[in-house]
């Protein structure tokens, strides 16, 4: 049996093994009882469980008194986008992201359409042991049907000031697009219509079963790179499921790479807006050199979006991002989002009139080699012993142990669910990369 996976951005879980009806409804109850009273947005991407969890969740939050906002098969952006277009008082997001098929989630947003705070989810967490009570026949909330907000969401991105809609019609795109049948395929071919994009589909139906590994990694495309490279397109794009993640392929077949998608976007933004950047601490060092050229700052912060807003927020960035291949352009929303990252890219390609292989090439070029080791010991004292001994180099513990050296970094995280530790480095080539990486699991191996 897999286990219920809780963290500050919701719950998820195996649907009737560990995401059951007891469970959608406590946690729920909990987050109704956080939100008090108002309106609370929901939306769900197209897996086949999304209609009986959005039944449970809405019928609970009515019995609550909140007025629940049904706003379809979105991406998990749009839920974000509605709660602060529409004022709500909270959000929830029914996706699993990236997990298979028979995965589910409920993603608990904010009054600002942002992912609950740890102080925020500790509150939610302290009334799912409360004694539950509903409302009687005469006090239940109303729901109500808002399926424009794709539509809202997709308009906010046109209007940007650095987008150019009429710019990027001439260009007139012929892009392969693969949703996984996930909810981009009710919203990234509006996208791209929109944009004169001539598209062509490939698992994008609306059945809601995904065809391959729903996550966006290369060994889960190599259908995708043959279709791209086979139809003579300009360029790829794939979402995830819930259209947070872009991933771009090359004209070639090639993978652009996702560290690729976050750190163009910046070198766009910055030479149409200077401004702070915040990325994570496994980010590509390449987000550093592109932000120098203009002489902007990057700020880093522990990985996850949560994270990465926050940090965003206390330094005013006016981009951030993740190298999964997440773009967070608070303009819009602070939040992850693929339809933000593939109108800045397509406008980045018309601005500089280059192909998307050309782009990769004049990008600052590094590679990331990961790894992961198993323990029989504290993955605390394996860290705690390695900070002591590079106490001379430029280190940070914010989320584990991350490491700068001149021509390379590495970050070690510790996993908050396996006795195992993460280990990611970037270097300038692929086989230093794979080096230091092995160097360090050698390493570890020896203190454990």
């Amino acid at each position: 049996m897999s286990k219920l996976m809780v963290s500050v951005s919701g719950i998820r879980g195996v649907v009737g093994e560990t995401l059951t009806p007891e469970v959608i409804t406590n946690y729920t109850y909990a987050y109704s009882e956080f939100i008090q009273k108002g309106k609370v947005i929901v939306g769900r991407d197209s897996r086949i469980t999304g209609e009986m969890v959005k039944n449970i969740v809405a019928g609970v939050l009515l019995s609550k008194g909140l007025e629940v906002v049904d706003i379809g098969i979105v991406p998990t952006p749009t839920v974000q986008f509605t709660v602060k277009d529409q004022k709500a008082q909270g959000g929830i997001a029914i996706s699993a992201s990236h997990n298979p098929n028979e995965w589910n989630a409920l993603k608990l947003l904010n009054g600002t359409g942002e992912f609950l705070s740890p102080d925020e989810n500790k509150i939610l967490i302290n009334f799912l042991d409360k004694q539950k009570s509903y409302n009687s026949w005469e006090r239940i909330g109303k729901r109500t049907e808002y399926f424009e907000a794709i539509d809202k969401h997709i308009e906010a991105i046109l209007n940007l000031e650095i987008i150019n809609v009429e710019k990027i019609k001439e260009r007139k795109f012929k892009v392969l697009l693969d949703c996984v049948n996930g909810a981009g395929v009710y919203s990234v071919p509006k996208l791209l219509a929109l944009l004169g994009c001539d598209v062509i589909e490939f698992n994008c139906d609306k059945s809601g079963i995904f065809p391959r590994l729903p996550e966006p990694l290369p060994e889960n495309l190599i259908d995708t790179f043959k279709v791209v490279k086979n139809n003579n397109v300009d360029l790829g794009i794939v979402v995830d499921p819930d259209v947070d993640r872009l991933v771009l392929i090359t004209e070639k077949g090639e993978p652009f790479g996702e560290e690729n998608t976050i750190a163009q976007c910046v070198k766009y933004v910055l030479s149409k807006i200077k401004g702070n950047v915040v990325i994570n601490l496994s980010t590509t060092r390449a987000v550093e050199d592109i932000a120098k050229d203009f002489n902007c700052n990057v700020f880093r912060a522990p990985v996850g979006e949560a994270n990465v807003v926050k940090k965003m927020k206390e330094v005013d960035a006016i981009i951030g991002g993740e190298g999964s291949g997440g773009v967070i352009f608070p303009a819009i929303h602070y939040g992850r989002d693929a339809l933000v990252g593939i109108a800045l890219t397509l406008q980045n390609l018309c601005e500089n009139k280059i192909t998307i292989s050309e782009l990769k090439e004049s990008l600052p070029q590094y590679f990331i080699s990961k790894k992961k080791i198993e323990l029989t010991k504290s993955p605390d004292e394996v860290v705690n012993q390695l900070i002591e001994k590079y106490s001379e180099n430029q280190i940070n513990t914010d989320d584990g142990l991350r490491i700068d050296f001149e021509d390379y970094w590495v970050h070690l995280r510790k996993s908050n669910t396996e006795p195992i530790i993460r280990i990611l480095a970037e270097a300038k080539t692929k086989d230093m990369a794979e080096k230091i990486s092995e160097d360090f699991y050698q390493e570890i191996k020896n203190l454990i």
